[in-house]
């Protein structure tokens, strides 16, 4: 690899801020904000939206919108009615 074109890859802290979930590893995203990890080391911290501890899907909170599927959609649009 040729030296100076690429970025710097470094242990990182991903932060789920809304349920205070953390795990470290390893990214070329930077920050300003530092925190201090388990092991003593202080690494950037990288704030997300959401990890698998505060997603609806991972936890079972997710809510199912759809009542009627795609096919029950189509048929009650366009008044499909079954032929015998």
């Amino acid at each position: 690899m040729q030296k100076g074109i690429h970025p710097t890859f470094q242990k990182v802290i991903f932060l789920d801020a809304s349920v205070g979930y953390s795990f470290l590893s390893a990214s070329t995203k930077t920050s300003s904000e530092t925190m201090e990890w388990e092991d003593g080391h202080t690494y950037p911290v990288i704030r997300v939206d959401s990890s698998f501890a505060s997603h609806p899907f991972f936890t079972g909170k997710q809510k199912n919108t759809e009542i009627g599927g795609r096919v029950d959609k189509f048929k009650k649009r366009f008044s499909y009615k079954k032929q015998s």
